[in-house]
């Protein structure tokens, strides 16, 4: 190690340049520049990413001893020459004066197309006429309906009272009688359809469902640098419901508890671009600052969750077949494999600059290199276990009634996490992590979980087709 010190220093004494400074006029500190599609290397000699096209990044600093020419982008962390580069500032303030233009063109355009003040005030007279000339024929009507009541009742009270006065004393007697009998039995049935219409309104009945839902399914992965993908997931659900019935309703509206148990699988992208830093001590005379750099072009990591799902929603149910579940729910994720995968091409590096002496090594007993086994990692903890998630969950669909008195259900699910107690630490684990050399020992690598490391935090979607089957049970209170 101190041969490789020795070699070092010297070539840095060799190499040693005056620093330049580019010109002011050209781009400064905090600008906002875009890389022009052409350039095919930065100044360290790396070749561009495709993601990088089209994006606006910060000048972090102009000029450097190693590079005079070049301006250092934030937040990748490249030189790149200013001959490559487009200054972008002020053009957002162009295209916003354009558009508040184009906008005050419609709307002068907009008011100029209704017409002149005297076609208006025409149109409305004769408006008003038409609706007067209706009302009054309505009430015509009105009124000729009212006096053919008036006739008919006028009629009906004079033929009673003839009847009454005909009728003889013992008849009246004997229907006064009879309709006393009859008043007394219609008293009594009225106050049997009352209690029976109360006893119903009290009973109440439950059932119990056994289902299973699949559909697609995601982690919601967010990320600085890359984005989640879609997976899918399958459940097996075991849930009871009790439902209040009312006379006149026409749905009985119920409570809904039970367990779901099952699998769900997502994944995630991510380029890798990091540099940590590393001070060695090892002569305090002359003590050298590494900045390690590491790259990979793409990640990508399959995740997967045997999760414990507990509802607790709302249920509706209609006799003509109609179901609609909605309320929350708490998912566990049980177990939590993962798959890694990282590209293996020419832009996965990890190199080590030495900044006191200018000088970058790829050599790997000072920079370490990564494994075959670590391209292609599989381990059974992404840092998703033992985390809370609250869901605001639906289920909507029909069903059919059985001549058992039980009923099959078709309908659709969907359940969206607002909360999770994830909290990932992508500041300080990064994913491809390098332990420096030590004496004449070489450097070490260590990959980690990419939803581990990358993550800032995760959310849960999943949606599909769930089938059912419910035992239907009645009983009062």
């Amino acid at each position: 190690m101190k041969t490789i010190r020795l070699f070092l220093i010297a070539a840095a004494l060799i190499s040693t340049t005056a620093v330049s400074t580019l010109s002011a006029q050209q781009v400064a500190k905090g600008d906002s520049v875009m890389i022009k599609r052409e350039t095919t290397h930065y100044l360290t000699g790396q070749r561009p990413s495709s993601w990088v096209w089209d994006k606006v990044f910060r000048v972090g600093q102009v000029g450097t001893k190693r590079h005079p020419d070049g301006v250092l982008l934030m937040p990748i962390l490249s030189w790149v020459s200013v001959d490559d580069i487009v200054n972008v500032n002020g053009r957002a303030a162009q295209a916003k004066e354009q558009a508040q233009a184009e906008q005050a063109a419609e709307k002068d355009a907009f008011e100029s197309a209704g017409g002149t003040p005297e076609e208006k005030a025409a149109a409305a007279a004769k408006a008003a006429e038409e609706e007067k000339a209706r009302q009054d024929s309505i009430e015509a009507v009105r009124q000729a309906r009212r006096d053919s009541i008036a006739a008919a009742e006028k009629a009906a009270i004079e033929r009673a009272k003839a009847y009454q006065d005909s009728i003889i004393a013992a008849e009246k007697a004997r229907q006064d009688s009879i309709l006393a009998a009859e008043l007394a039995a219609i008293e009594q049935a009225r106050q049997d359809s009352i209690a029976a219409a109360e006893k119903e309104r009290k009973r109440g009945h439950g059932r119990f469902t056994i289902g299973a839902r699949g559909g697609a399914s995601a982690l919601l992965h967010k990320v600085e640098q890359g984005k989640w993908t879609c997976g899918g997931d399958g459940i097996l659900d075991l849930q009871y419901a009790h439902y209040w019935s009312k006379e006149g309703r026409p749905v009985d509206l119920g409570l809904l508890l039970g367990v779901g148990i099952g699998y769900s699988q997502s994944g995630m992208k991510a380029a890798v671009n990091t540099q940590t830093t590393y001070v060695d001590n090892t002569v305090p005379s002359f003590p050298l600052t590494i900045d390690y750099t590491v790259r990979a072009d793409e990640v990508k990591e399959t995740d997967g969750q045997l999760q414990l799902e507990i509802p607790l929603m709302f249920s509706l149910i209609s006799e003509k077949g109609f179901f609609f579940n909605i309320g929350p729910k708490i998912m566990l994720p049980l177990y939590t494999p993962y798959t890694q995968k990282i590209s293996n091409n020419e832009n996965t590096y990890i190199s080590a600059y030495f900044r006191e002496i200018g000088v970058p090594v790829t050599n790997e007993v000072v920079t370490g290199v990564l494994a075959e086994d670590q391209y292609i990692t599989k381990n059974t903890d992404n840092g998703n276990q033992f985390t809370i998630n609250i869901l605001l969950g639906g289920e909507l669909g029909w069903e059919w009634k059985l001549k058992s008195g039980n009923s099959f259900g078709l309908g659709v699910y969907g359940n969206y996490g607002v909360f999770n107690s994830f909290k990932g630490n992508p500041e300080n684990i990064p994913l491809i992590q390098v332990t420096p050399p030590a004496g004449d020992e070489i450097a070490t690598v260590e990959v980690h979980s990419a939803t581990k490391t990358y993550a800032n935090k995760l959310g849960f979607f999943d949606a599909g087709l769930k089938v059912a089957y419910h035992f239907n049970f009645k009983k009062n209170k």
